[in-house]
């Protein structure tokens, strides 16, 4: 009768006034997906996708002016029917996503490495030399 909390269904339509517009996709616990750890090590930027109910095939990973995209679609069969009645719950939804991290135009796209493995997309980028800047506050006046 109640969802995975007491407050669930009568705090929907305040997340919805404050917050905006919900993204269809896993209804209203679409914040729960994507979630992202990025882990530095000695040469490489380690990330780890979460993406739990994806298969490899829903998922793209694609790398365009140094920016990385994760884009996800879901579709469901809208042919399956309940023979045994209604629905009167159904948070299952179709939708896509997608989430960009900018990790520099200098790193070669061949050098990203990804694989994808029970619902965890795991993405290694590799680190580039950083450009020293020069850190000089004064402007010249002719």
């Amino acid at each position: 009768m109640f969802g995975e909390s007491l407050f669930d269904d009568w705090f929907d339509d305040f997340d919805k006034e404050f917050f905006g517009k919900k993204n269809p996709l896993y209804g209203k616990h679409s914040r729960n997906v994507m979630k992202t750890d990025v882990r530095e090590t000695e040469g490489t930027y380690e990330l780890d996708v979460d993406l739990p109910g994806f298969k490899k095939e829903d998922v793209e990973l694609s790398f365009d002016n140094g920016y990385l995209t994760i884009s996800a679609k879901k579709s469901l069969n809208k042919d399956e029917k309940n023979k045994e009645g209604q629905y009167i719950r159904q948070e299952r939804y179709a939708g896509s996503m997608s989430r960009s991290f900018y990790v520099g135009e200098s790193v070669p796209q061949s050098d990203i490495k990804a694989k994808f493995e029970d619902g965890v997309l795991r993405i290694s980028i590799p680190k580039q030399d950083m450009k020293v800047i020069e850190n000089n506050n004064t402007i010249t006046i002719e």
